[in-house]
């Protein structure tokens, strides 16, 4: 199955910048499943996925999400601090889309 997945940082900071926005990238590309395309912006990221059918939706965005950010606090502790020391760095919702869905609507829309 193939995913686009949104994902925005807690509280909609725009932390997702510079060297931050690299180092992201390097460790989302690293996790194993395989990421087709990723747009990282300041404040969220856009993420097209593949993932095996035998997969539930909902451990990939869970392990996009941990890993992500127990990394990224890692490589840049202040980032925490934005976080008034919550540690968390995404928002609890995401939006998902599958590509068929996404084809057919472009269909409706012209």
């Amino acid at each position: 199955m193939q995913y686009h997945i949104i994902r925005y940082s807690k509280f909609i900071f725009l932390v997702l910048k510079g060297n931050v926005e690299e180092i992201l990238k390097q460790i989302l590309q690293k996790i194993y499943y395989h990421i087709k395309a990723l747009v990282v912006m300041p404040d969220c990221i856009h993420i097209f996925v593949d993932v095996p059918q035998r997969v539930a939706l909902c451990d990939v965005v869970k392990t996009l999400n941990n890993i992500s950010a127990i990394e990224l606090f890692k490589a840049f502790p202040q980032l925490i601090q934005s976080y008034a020391g919550c540690g968390i760095l995404w928002s609890r919702g995401y939006f998902v889309s599958t590509v068929i869905k996404y084809i057919k609507e472009q269909k409706n829309d012209n």
